[in-house]
């Protein structure tokens, strides 16, 4: 019997060898989307009608950094719009990409499941829906903060209403969690083409933008309010990763392990109605990425949600920006809605994890 036990076990080497290996996988991982991040910002920012020399543009940031480099020289106008506008929306859209593919990965360990996202169970909607509210109202209490707040609020209730809704006897549905997406989704949108009916032409014109989603006509502005929500929701994510974690070992597990499982879920709600505010605010709906990208890396480095969050928020932010210059060059002299291309990716995806979840689970849950 020992004999038989001692020849299952495995060898001590065995596991400190694994554990090499998955750690130079995860750093391999970190290097790989942290270069390809910079290499895409800096290909998106020298890309689109006015092309200037991807050097140079690098140049131009060393040179604003006070590193070196010199300003753009290949064209009269280069050094503005590199800086007026390019920057601007190649950062908006790495961070729109990073708060998506977090408050994914966030939800999908609060609902221990993998369909759940931001733009899926209507989320993303709900944020929109107020945010237009306040656009055809011409709400201005909060000055730019308005249109974000707003989004916060809507974000929230939806969550939270979401959250209500999918639980069962301690766990959450698979089809309950997919049709409230839907019926959330389809009662936003209603809301969303009333406020176009009754809105202005300037109104209808921001909401039909909002309901393609789009990095067009990005400013500063909306970077400074955008980027600390963003890491806001960053922070507070990767401060309860542990607990989710503990939390994917079942309820009563992590109760046992001394965490507050309702607290966690409500704080996890709050970081998620933050991060899709922040990606809605100023871009519209931007479906799937929450979904694709935290499957992605989950299946490449494991469940672990230490790893997860911050691998997700690179792996967003790389998604967005390749998407943003796909949509700024793939047509001449056309600007296509960036939701549109991630929900051609996404939508195939989705279909391909319903199709997984059911036969691992024998059928709906």
């Amino acid at each position: 019997m020992s004999k038989n036990l001692s020849s299952r076990s495995v060898p001590p080497h065995d596991h400190l060898a694994a554990s090499k290996h998955r750690r130079a996988k995860l750093i391999v991982l970190v290097i790989g989307l942290v270069c390809a991040l910079f290499t895409l910002l800096i290909v998106s920012a020298a890309s689109g009608q006015l092309q200037l020399p991807a050097g140079e543009v690098f140049g131009s940031l060393l040179n604003k950094l006070g590193l070196g480099g010199s300003p753009v020289t290949a064209h009269p106008q280069g050094e503005s719009a590199l800086w007026t506008i390019r920057f601007p929306r190649v950062l908006l859209a790495a961070l729109v990409g990073a708060a998506l593919a977090v408050g994914g990965a966030i939800m999908q360990g609060v609902f221990g499941n993998p369909l759940a996202d931001p733009g899926v169970v209507g989320v993303s909607s709900g944020a929109a829906a107020a945010a237009c509210t306040a656009m055809v109202f011409n709400i201005t209490v909060f000055g730019p903060w308005t249109t974000p707040l707003f989004a916060f609020v809507g974000g929230l209730v939806v969550t939270l209403l979401v959250y209500a809704m999918s639980r069962a006897n301690g766990r959450t549905e698979v089809v309950t969690l997919v049709l409230t997406g839907v019926a959330i989704n389809a009662v936003a949108g209603a809301l969303i083409a009333f406020l176009t009916f009754v809105g202005d032409q300037q109104a209808r014109e921001q909401i039909i933008f909002w309901q393609l989603g789009s990095m067009n006509g990005t400013r500063w502005q909306y970077v400074a309010v955008v980027a600390p929500l963003v890491l806001i929701g960053l922070i507070g994510a990767i401060l309860i990763a542990r607990k989710l974690d503990l939390l994917a070992l079942g309820e009563r597990s992590a109760r046992h392990l001394g965490v507050d499982v309702e607290r966690l879920r409500i704080t996890a709600i709050v970081i998620v109605a933050t991060l899709t505010a922040a990606a809605v605010a100023f871009t519209g709906i931007i479906a799937f990425v929450g979904l694709v990208i935290p499957h992605i890396i989950r299946m490449m480095i494991g469940p672990s949600h230490r790893a997860l969050i911050p691998l997700s928020a690179l792996g967003g932010a790389v998604l967005l920006s390749g998407a943003d210059l796909v949509a700024r060059t793939a047509v001449l002299y056309a600007d296509l809605p960036i939701g549109m291309l991630t929900s051609l990716v996404g939508g195939p995806f989705f279909f391909y994890l319903i199709r997984k979840t059911r036969k691992s689970a024998g059928g709906w849950a």
